[in-house]
């Protein structure tokens, strides 16, 4: 529906009038969750050659080789080469060594590059593989339940996470049940994050209540280390500064399929909706568009938004913003506490977002 706006001090915008991410409830089946436990769409076309390591980097060349390798030794009808297992077999033949590679580094060298290549290059039908983040795995946990997923995922042939990470105890024993679970059915994993597996959960609870769990999911994985520094900031220049509200209202205006929120009200609607919806919650948004962003006031919903900015991400979709820069999110507290490595990439992914809006605003 077209309608003629006025912007203040600006002549009228005869343009479609923006959607609003603070009008969208957004359901999710679960049949849907599993469908789409595949790389997003920012990484449907990435492939190991197409992964440019940094020359002054050797640890960057060494795990395009050993992840080429990984995925040619999935071949196999099963990883464990075993053939498919029921998933509620009561004991499961030993597996030599680790079943899992888990990518650790820091923001921005390509781990999800890598981690998407990995699953494109397994060979197994995309049925046959799962790709998600952490968030989306414990989100199908909650949305399936325990042994649902178990026998769901049972059958594949690997299983990628993407930013894992521990942020609670609850999660830390779920995560390593299921894990555990699948590795017995012959599930190959592989991982990445920027914390070492034996080094998940520090800073942020009481880890040594939960080292039994912390080790036993060490032990699945075999730690790749990949140095550099991030590629969004390597030669690119600094993101742009905020506009004003006139400007990233009148491109919200002029762009098909942008959304317009205010940054206060989008927090509070983003604490009615389950993090798990947040992927559907951007489903047809073309650009997002954004008036007064503002400190994030505490850390539950700082991790919201994290969350959000993953999604945005992944879909590669451009964000314009008013108000302050998107580095002064977060406090001093927050980037200096627990959930730092969060903080960080989402400062990261939004920078690289807001890069991506600047051909919005009218030159």
């Amino acid at each position: 529906m077209s309608s003629s706006t006025a912007v203040p001090g600006q002549s009228p915008i005869a343009e479609t009038a923006p959607l609003s991410l603070c009008a969208l409830e957004p359901h999710v089946p679960a049949d849907r969750l599993v469908a789409e436990m595949v790389p997003p769409p920012r990484f449907d076309t990435v492939r190991f050659d197409t992964y440019v390591p940094d020359p002054d980097q050797p640890s960057q060349v060494e795990v395009v080789k050993v992840l080429s390798e990984f995925a040619t030794g999935l071949g196999g009808a099963h990883a464990t080469g075993a053939g498919k297992r029921k998933w509620f077999s009561r004991k499961a033949a030993p597996v030599a060594g680790p079943l899992g590679v888990y990518l650790d580094g820091g923001y921005g060298v390509g781990k999800t590059h890598l981690l998407a290549s990995l699953w494109h290059a397994t060979p197994a039908a995309p049925s046959l593989k799962a790709f998600g983040t952490f968030v989306e795995l414990t989100n199908l946990v909650g949305a399936l339940g325990f042994q649902q997923t178990v026998q769901t995922l049972s059958g594949h042939r690997l299983l990628c996470i993407d930013e894992f990470e521990l942020d609670d105890p609850g999660d830390t024993v779920l995560v390593s049940s299921l894990l555990s679970r699948l590795v017995e059915a012959g599930v190959a994993l592989a991982a990445t994050s920027n914390t070492l597996p034996g080094k998940l959960g520090e800073g942020r609870f009481a880890a040594a209540d939960f080292l039994r769990e912390i080790q036993g999911l060490s032990s699945h994985f075999r730690p790749l280390r990949i140095d550099g520094e991030d590629y969004r900031h390597r030669g690119l220049p600094e993101a742009p500064a905020p506009y004003s509200d006139e400007q990233v209202t009148r491109a919200a205006y002029a762009t098909e399929g942008a959304s317009l929120d205010d940054f206060p009200s989008l927090l509070d609607h983003l604490a009615r909706v389950h993090p798990s919806r947040y992927g559907s919650l951007t489903d047809g948004i073309r650009a997002v568009c954004l008036t007064d962003v503002q400190p994030v006031p505490d850390q539950s919903t700082a991790l919201r938004l994290v969350v959000l900015a993953d999604r945005l991400y992944d879909r590669e979709i451009p964000v314009l913003a008013s108000g302050l820069p998107f580095d002064r999110l977060f406090s001093d507290e927050m980037l200096n506490g627990g959930y730092r490595k969060k903080y960080f990439r989402a400062i990261s992914r939004l920078t690289a977002l807001a890069r991506d809006a600047k051909g919005l605003v009218a030159q």
